[in-house]
């Protein structure tokens, strides 16, 4: 009996510990996440390559200032105009397929930008290029909706954006770097390079619903299909329901305040720190730098921020309001301060502590699409982004037209006037309203 009972405990207890690992979610959503992460670093690696390599293009062509914002702008135009077209790829074809076929496009015309040889070549090239870019938030940000839980969308958001910060951030250092050894054509094929591989490995490893996933356990699969449904994976877009509600055009109109701000540090900050303040490229490319660095520290408090006001019960309408507009009013006050100081390194503290607070904004600003948005998280972020970059295209144009009838100290105040038209916008925006479900549109 002994012998028995020995060999029947430990079968047992196998039994058991097979079956406490089976009730074990597995991670495979974070797995996603930080797989879009990576695509979020990638896509700002690839677009401030240019802004780094600004003096070095204008020095070989002899461009002017007016010539450069204009090739800057080229970029923003297009993506801004195919933001909607980019989000409706997503919601339509999937993230898998969508989101691996734009990063091909723009690494492609990442490579091809150190091909150009004039203005307008260049321009095109930028163009095109946008024109890639401008699916990469939109359907990055639908391939999280059906993954990411409601409570764990601020920290997302602001995780992914911090990654596009961080490239931001590391980019001018490498670049700079890159320029002195190998000339600034080098930079633009080594980050296509990169592109394409990630490109790759989303497509095996990714997949639209956790249901389609093998690596997801049924533990995991509840988890997230409790708190999200089970939804299409694909679902016909209602445009005509989204666009006639007021919410998702004050969130675009404070986005166009945000991506104007921001898109001034991705493209001419590099410049003004090479006029304005005379830093050599190696200096430049550091300094440059500092401020998204402190962006990344931003977009992660944001994110994590806004969750645990959730978790505590503040409800989504105020723990996504009060950290976005804390965030827009620090930048308000920040960015004149940080203009006017003479000091070099009191300014740049002042830069990044204006940066920060725009960035505490960012990942609560996206993961609003995902509250509201829903099964159509993908085309709402991608109308809040089409005027986010229609902001940004202006910036990148008019900036170079204020700069030379009036210098920088102007082209910095407009910030700081728009930080606070955006903390006013935020007031409006409730984040606990959906703008519509894929079970409503189906029985309307």
């Amino acid at each position: 009996m002994s012998v028995s009972g020995a060999l029947v405990e430990p079968a047992t207890s196998v039994a058991d510990g097979a079956g406490e690992q089976a009730l074990r979610p597995t991670r495979v959503r974070h797995a996603v996440l930080w797989l879009t992460v990576l695509a979020y670093l990638i896509t700002y690696m690839d677009r401030v390559v240019i802004a780094t390599a600004a003096p070095s293009i204008q020095k070989e062509y002899g461009f002017s200032l007016v010539t450069m914002g204009w090739i800057f702008a080229a970029f923003q135009f297009a993506y801004a105009l195919f933001q909607i077209p980019g989000g409706w790829l997503g919601d339509r074809f999937g993230p898998r397929r969508a989101l691996t076929g734009v990063v091909v496009w723009w690494s492609t015309f990442t490579a091809a930008t150190a091909l150009t040889w004039s203005a307008g070549s260049m321009m095109v090239c930028r163009f095109l290029f946008g024109l890639g870019e401008a699916g990469a938030f939109p359907i990055a940000t639908r391939s999280l909706s059906r993954w990411m839980l409601p409570a764990e969308r601020g920290w997302a958001q602001g995780l992914t954006h911090a990654g596009a910060r961080l490239g931001g951030a590391v980019t001018p250092v490498f670049v700079a770097l890159l320029i002195v050894d190998f000339g600034w054509r080098m930079p633009f094929l080594l980050f296509a390079g990169v592109g394409l591989v990630w490109a790759f490995c989303w497509f095996v490893y990714y997949r639209d619903t956790p249901r389609e996933h093998r690596r997801v356990n049924a533990t995991e699969r509840a988890m997230i299909e409790d708190a999200l449904g089970t939804g299409p994976a694909r679902a016909k877009v209602p445009w005509r329901r989204l666009l006639r509600q007021p919410q998702l055009w004050t969130l675009s109109a404070m986005y166009f305040c945000y991506a104007y701000c921001i898109n001034i540090f991705l493209t001419w900050f590099p410049k003004y720190l090479h006029d304005a303040r005379g830093y050599d490229l190696a200096v430049m490319g550091l300094f440059a730098s500092l401020p998204l660095m402190a962006g990344v520290v931003g977009d992660l408090a944001g994110g994590w921020t806004s969750d645990l006001l959730v978790k505590r019960g503040a409800g989504l309408k105020m723990a996504r309001r009060v950290v976005a507009v804390v965030g827009f009013v620090t930048a308000a006050v920040m960015m004149p301060l940080a203009a006017a100081i003479d000091a070099p390194v009191a300014s740049i503290i002042c830069f990044c502590v204006a940066v920060f607070g725009l960035e505490l904004t960012v990942g609560v600003s996206w993961a609003v699409t995902l509250d509201i948005g829903g099964e159509f998280a993908g085309s709402v972020s991608a109308v809040m982004n089409t005027l986010g970059n229609l902001g940004a295209a202006i910036a990148a144009a008019v900036t170079g037209y204020i700069v030379t009838v009036s210098g920088w100290f102007p082209a910095f105040m407009v910030l700081a006037v728009l930080c606070a038209i955006a903390a006013l916008l935020f007031l409006r925006i409730d984040a606990s309203r959906r703008l519509a479900t894929a079970d409503a549109v189906a029985a309307a």
